[in-house]
């Protein structure tokens, strides 16, 4: 498998001139001294929760993958994610069963229901969907709940490698409010991080490589050492696993701590296809600029594009919305999952997710900072990597149409500048002073100065 080549590929083609040593030097020069830089770009790919809620089973997973490595893979989304429940096997809906009977191992560690992914037969676990994701081209990803399985608890299960058992480590008063799944794990006793990292030396023997772990940031404060705990089990599988911390709101005040201990975290509670959802992730954007850099991406959530909900609707932004969701992502630099079922992926939503001059400023670019100037406009820039040219991204959030721009001198230009669209793909020619645009409501423009 080759999943590193495609990102390689999207950023030496958006970005003209950067090689593959120069990413790594930019890298690892800000990372500091961590031992291993996991995430030195905002991770892509795509996660089932949009569009199939709690039921993914194995076929459409392999269904989804083949597409995702056939359409997405050439352009840099190269982490497939099975979200919540899949221990569940008669998980149905959006809607989480009140009594589960999940499935687990002798451990009391979850394992694939057997009934929805069948080659987890036999003790196998996720390792036979995770080798064909692999075997694509892709990273494999979970989804897992904070704690341990309240049904492990009322077995009172071992835990693994110990003396102790299930009830020893569980804080009963420490639940999800909105999933019946787990326990919290009492850190405070030592079989709590011996039962995180069996957890996590599990996953890492099935060759996962990304996990998005749930019901940790809010309250941030309380579930603080199980987020650490969780950071030490994959340090100790020695397997490059990337944690991604959910829901949010994660407290911008936490920022040192979350970015130390994980590589992706929630900047908000889950997000959907509606406008004031998507107006509101512009100011939290904007509070988290201070963290986000290689390995460190405050993560504003997956992308409800193309067709959700079961495949009930197709996703309610509209087009210029759709653009405006894209452009705001791109140029603070969150991670982009798509969450649509790609099964139904129509030309708009591929084109829309597969630009390469916008993709680059994702995945490539420094400085991203937002420029405050009145009412109804957001504006924000960044540089590329690679040269002295400037991005600059505009947007209209209000509902009329509305000229939005930004003086030269507020990016510390003198001259003029020739301005190229990045959504068009085309030069607009040189302007000077001021570069604006008049803008439909809720609409964006994305641009490359040089």
């Amino acid at each position: 498998m080759n999943w590193k080549a495609s990102r390689r590929d999207l950023i030496a083609g958006g970005v003209a001139g950067l090689t593959a040593a120069a990413a790594a030097s930019t890298a690892h020069g800000q990372a500091g001294a961590k031992r291993a830089m996991l995430a030195p770009r905002p991770p892509m790919g795509w996660n089932s929760w949009n569009s199939f809620a709690t039921t993914i089973t194995e076929a459409q997973a392999r269904d989804i993958a083949t597409i995702m490595s056939d359409k997405l893979l050439p352009f840099g989304y190269d982490v497939f994610t099975v979200d919540i429940q899949w221990y569940e096997p008669e998980a149905s809906s959006y809607t989480y069963n009140a009594a589960p009977k999940p499935a687990m191992d002798a451990y009391g560690r979850m394992i694939p229901a057997p009934n929805r992914f069948p080659s987890s037969a036999g003790g196998k676990g996720f390792a036979p969907l995770a080798k064909a994701v692999h075997d694509l081209g892709l990273k494999f990803g979970i989804h897992v709940m904070r704690g341990v399985p309240r049904a492990a608890v009322e077995r009172n299960l071992p835990i693994l490698g110990t003396r102790y058992r299930a009830a020893d480590i569980a804080d009963r008063k420490s639940i999800c409010s909105w999933n019946p799944d787990m326990y919290g794990v009492d850190m405070r006793h030592p079989g709590g991080q011996a039962y995180y990292d069996s957890i996590f030396r599990l996953y890492a023997d099935w060759g996962v490589d990304f996990v998005k772990m749930d019901d940790m940031s809010r309250p941030y404060d309380a579930h603080a050492p199980e987020i650490e705990a969780a950071h030490k089990a994959i340090q100790a599988t020695g397997r490059p696993i990337i944690l991604s911390l959910s829901p949010g709101e994660t407290p911008v005040i936490r920022g040192d701590h979350v970015r130390r201990f994980a590589q992706m975290w929630r900047i908000s509670d889950d997000f959907w296809d509606e406008w004031p959802m998507l107006e509101a992730q512009f100011t939290r954007l904007e509070n988290w600029t201070p963290y986000r850099g290689p390995g460190s991406w405050p993560d504003a959530d997956m992308l409800p594009l193309g067709r959700l909900a079961l495949g009930e609707r197709d996703t309610r932004f509209t087009p210029d919305e759709q653009r405006t969701l894209m452009t705001l992502w791109a140029i603070a630099r969150s991670p982009l999952i798509m969450g649509g079922d790609l099964r139904h992926l129509d030309a708009a939503t591929l084109a829309l997710l597969t630009n390469k001059e916008v993709l680059a400023v994702n995945q490539a670019s420094r400085d991203n900072r937002p420029h405050f100037v009145e009412d109804f406009m957001r504006i924000w820039s960044a540089r590329p990597e690679d040269s002295a040219d400037h991005y600059l991204a505009l947007f209209n959030t209000g509902d009329k149409p509305r000229e939005v721009g930004l003086s030269l001198r507020d990016l510390g230009i003198a001259g003029p500048v020739s301005v190229r669209d990045l959504w068009a793909g085309r030069p607009l020619g040189r302007q000077t002073g001021r570069v604006a645009v008049t803008l439909p409501p809720h609409g964006s423009a994305l641009y490359r100065l040089s």
